[in-house]
């Protein structure tokens, strides 16, 4: 499979790209580079060798959840610097 300028220049179209003449010939040349690659790829013999969804053999590294007491209302605003009833109270940041 090769790509040519006019496939590039529907590509584009549908992109709503706009690409002069030579830059057609580039990305058409620079696809196919790709595409020759990607064929190279398929060369490998990959017979017996299982998907990988990972690249880790880590099998959930989180730590376990546990549920604990929160932190009283009264006892997290202690050391607030400005607050209005129940909250903190912070500086404007957008405008």
């Amino acid at each position: 499979m090769s790509v040519t300028t006019q496939d590039v220049a529907y590509i584009a179209e549908l992109a709503r790209l706009r690409f002069t003449e030579s830059e057609r010939d580039k990305m058409a040349s620079e696809l196919n580079a790709i595409l020759h690659y990607v064929e190279k790829l398929n060369e490998v013999d990959t017979e017996g060798v299982e998907p990988l969804s990972s690249i880790h053999d880590e099998v959930n590294v989180l730590r376990e959840d546990f549920r604990r007491e929160s932190i009283a209302n009264e006892v997290a605003l202690k050391n607030a610097p400005d607050r209005l009833d129940r909250f903190f109270r912070v500086p404007k940041v957008i405008g």
